[in-house]
């Protein structure tokens, strides 16, 4: 199957956590309006726990739901049953992978690109993801950015691109 690129859109903190009780544990708005660059106008593939925890449908984006339960539907939902379905239905160029763990899991030995958040902190948390294999990524650009006097940790943007890709 000739499938779209996939871009993985990922904050991590140094300790692997990406989310706690369904949030992301920390704040940084110039991240939120990275992703909305990065999303807007793209399909977006999520599981029903990351539908669940957005604050509503996002605007000028799709979002397609990978779930196990046949009989979910929700306001604003493509639901899907697997990958494959989820890769036909964007029927996009590109699409753009949100989250949680297991939808990453998933989608990581298809992904093309990682758009990656590293964040400076050590959180508790209840979804836990591996850095990605840098024998499989390259390093294609990074900004770093220091924390701020507003207790906001320091963060670095990276963009990983599937080594030969």
């Amino acid at each position: 199957m000739n499938h779209p690129e996939i871009t993985l859109i990922l904050a991590r903190a140094a300790n692997g956590v990406i989310g706690a009780d369904g949030r992301m544990p920390w704040h940084l708005p110039a991240d939120l309006r990275r992703f909305k660059q990065l999303t807007m106008g793209r399909p977006m593939i999520m599981g029903r726990k990351t539908f669940d925890s957005l604050p509503a449908v996002l605007e000028g984006r799709r979002h397609i739901v990978l779930t196990r339960d046949t009989e979910w539907q929700d306001e604003g939902a493509e639901p899907v049953a697997s990958v494959e379905e989820a890769l036909k239905l964007a029927n996009a160029p590109q699409v753009m992978v949100i989250g949680g763990a297991e939808i990453y899991r998933l989608f990581l030995p298809l992904a093309d690109r990682i758009e990656l958040t590293e964040v400076a902190l050590e959180p508790k948390g209840d979804a836990v993801i591996a850095y990605p294999d840098p024998a499989a990524w390259r390093e294609l650009a990074r900004e770093d950015h220091p924390a701020d006097d507003v207790g906001r940790p320091a963060y670095s943007f990276v963009t990983l691109t599937r080594q030969g890709g």
